[in-house]
């Protein structure tokens, strides 16, 4: 049997390997290494996939949430409702732009932001609403919608961990992720569902004069070279990493395809297990699954985390301190937040592998391996 990686991207480039070093070559010969040919066509491959007008590569997924406040023209004092379940970029630009973040409680079941938190939450002082596709899981958009036309407030979407899933509209209409709220966000982190080979991210909008800041401020806050209108940033993703997405978009639903047949099995293995809680699935989402995440109930995560590790079965705990504990939060008052259940998940969360070169053998293997403890336990 092969290696088990927590996610096997060497297996992955070799079964692309042609049609990568073609894309990159191409850039090597072209030498136009910033804003090129390779940026352009990803810039239209994705809204054409994502169902967005416009979109705008950027350095990484941090950036793009960066951008996309800066943009929004929030001020300093300006409160953003996230949740504290989450990793921690989705909330430091908040604290990074003096805006200031307000934890919300997400829905046991999807991981996700819980809308009746989101509106309790709301003040006179509130502008915006970061929802987070966590796992792979489209969070709650209708309701999210509704709330922020009630207060007329923005939503950017943080689509990092969810980019191709569906979302399915009470009417029936159909929307992917990151094509929802006002802007929407992603990264291509090596790891993710569709990843580059270095860092790199992108920002979502279908509002021109949005798009139209947003692009500035990813490029030094100029609308024309040397002619500075905007206090911006240098974010620009780099043609090579570009022509890697490109080619591996082609192949993004093959990818959510295979994923979703490893959750599969994994959930048929784990069924019904008392002390095993498989991940949910919103029937208003596609889940693509970023992770595989259990929830385990009378079962030491830990103890379980240091099993498989010993039996060469990498694991993974997303995420052990939720961000309204995180010590950089303190001075803003993180610690005054009691979140119950994001605290609960924290303690009983474990992921296991995922990625689209899993194979029968390997997932028999893991799913023994925590049986086996579990069962024991």
């Amino acid at each position: 049997m092969r290696p088990i990686q927590m996610v096997d991207l060497k297996r992955q480039y070799t079964n692309i390997k042609s049609e990568v070093d073609s894309a990159i070559q191409e850039v090597l010969d072209n030498t136009s290494f910033i804003n090129g040919k390779a940026v352009a066509d990803l810039a239209a491959g994705l809204g054409g996939y994502v169902g967005s007008k416009h979109v705008i590569p950027c350095a990484n997924g941090t950036d793009a949430l960066q951008i996309a406040m800066m943009a929004l023209d929030l001020q300093p004092g300006d409160e953003v409702i996230t949740p504290s379940f989450t990793y921690i970029a989705t909330t430091e630009v908040i604290a990074l732009l003096k805006l200031k973040p307000v934890f919300v409680e997400v829905d046991p079941r999807t991981f996700c932001i819980d809308p009746a938190a989101v509106e309790r939450a709301v003040t006179s002082r509130t502008r915006a609403i970061v929802p987070v596709h966590l796992y792979g899981q489209a969070a709650p958009m209708e309701e999210l919608l509704r709330i922020a036309k009630k207060f007329n407030l923005f939503i950017i979407e943080d689509n990092a961990q969810a980019i191709g899933s569906n979302y399915i509209f009470a009417g029936g209409a159909i929307k992917k992720t990151g094509s929802i709220g006002t802007i929407g966000t992603t990264s291509f982190f090596p790891s993710k569902n569709l990843g580059c080979y270095g860092d790199g991210g992108a920002i979502f909008t279908d509002d021109d004069a949005l798009a139209s800041r947003l692009k500035m401020i990813a490029n030094h806050g100029q609308s024309r070279r040397y002619y500075h209108d905007l206090v911006g940033c240098n974010s620009r993703l780099d043609s090579i990493q570009a022509a890697v997405l490109n080619v591996k978009l082609k192949k993004l639903d093959e990818y959510i395809s295979a994923r979703r047949a490893a959750a599969d099995y994994y959930d048929n293995a784990f069924k019904a297990h008392p002390k095993i809680i498989t991940p949910y699935r919103a029937s208003y989402s596609h889940h693509v699954f970023h992770q595989y995440t259990l929830v385990l109930e009378g079962v030491d995560r830990d103890g379980l985390n240091t099993f498989l590790m010993g039996k060469n079965i990498p694991s993974m705990i997303y995420y052990p301190v939720p961000a309204h504990r995180q010590q950089m939060f303190a001075s803003l008052g993180g610690g005054d937040f009691h979140l119950e259940t994001t605290d609960w998940l924290t303690e009983r969360v474990i992921s296991l592998p995922m990625h689209t070169e899993l194979d029968e053998e390997q997932l028999r293997t893991i799913t023994t391996a925590v049986l086996e403890f579990v069962d024991r336990a």
